[in-house]
């Protein structure tokens, strides 16, 4: 395996995506959004909810309707911090896990529909390079950044949740030990089946808009899991979001064995 072409060609591809607007504004938005705007809005619900005439109120009975494995791990908040951290600790921890998937599948769907769009794909593919090598290379390009993005994001989200609900909790309450492992464990391999289903679906389809919007399937698994967890139907806890990883690592280490397996540039010069 060379590295070397391999760091290359990854840096290529970033170099493209740094280039070009209508890749680089999801990548900037979206996290700025989940790990900025989100956890400030959220932490002013339970302030705002406790104005509103019956809002704590409503707020203890919504909570009383909890699961008991939910209403054991708010056990010792007032209603409004109960809130606070149903909303903030445990409703959003699935929603986190669209940051990486989206990140890896947007670079990825450039990976090769996008090089067949700026009429690049065909110097590439006859490039000194082995399968394996382009392989990699694609995947790495668009894996890296997803991490990347989604540590900075997780440490700015946890700065402005504390302080935006510093007024509500009155101490640092968040990161706990299940947010922890959703981001060291769980969003490298949600990362690693977008990006191992995209870098095959591009290498199908003509285009990078097709791409994205096949890769809209691969996420209702966790949109079903953010429904639930908001409803209160499901508990994320520290070991359950565990075993989740190995599941999601699991899918992920198929997807991307399966992709080394049947990524040929035969096929790609065919479909030139």
């Amino acid at each position: 395996m060379n590295w070397r072409a391999i760091r290359a060609l990854a840096a290529r591809d970033l170099t493209v995506v740094r280039r070009s607007r209508a890749m680089l504004a999801p990548l900037i938005l979206v996290p700025v959004i989940v790990s900025v705007v989100m956890p400030a809005l959220v932490a002013l619900v339970p302030r705002f909810a406790g104005q509103a005439p019956g809002g704590v109120g409503n707020g203890a009975a919504l909570l009383g309707n909890l699961p008991p494995a939910m209403r054991q791990a708010l056990a010792g908040y007032t209603p409004e911090q109960a809130m606070l951290v149903l909303l903030a600790v445990y409703s959003l921890a699935p929603l986190f896990l669209l940051l990486p998937f989206m990140i890896a599948n947007v670079i990825a769907a450039d990976s090769i529909a996008g090089e067949r769009e700026r009429k690049t794909l065909e110097a590439l593919l006859y490039s000194p390079v082995t399968d394996g090598e382009l392989f990699m290379a694609k995947t790495l390009a668009a894996w890296v950044p997803a991490l990347f993005a989604t540590l900075g994001s997780f440490l700015v989200y946890a700065v402005v949740l504390n302080a935006a609900a510093w007024p509500t909790m009155g101490r640092v309450f968040f990161p706990n030990a299940m947010w922890v492992v959703l981001v060291l464990w769980v969003s490298p391999a949600v990362a690693g089946v977008g990006l191992g289903a995209m870098v095959l679906v591009s290498s199908r389809v003509r285009a990078v808009q097709e791409a994205i919007q096949l890769s809209g399937l691969l996420v209702l698994p966790l949109v079903v899991v953010v429904v639930l967890q908001v409803r209160g139907s499901m508990m994320l806890g520290t070991r359950a979001v565990a075993l989740a990883g190995v599941v999601v690592w699991a899918v992920a280490a198929a997807i991307l064995a399966y992709g080394a397996r049947t990524f040929r540039r035969v096929n790609l010069i065919a479909k030139l």
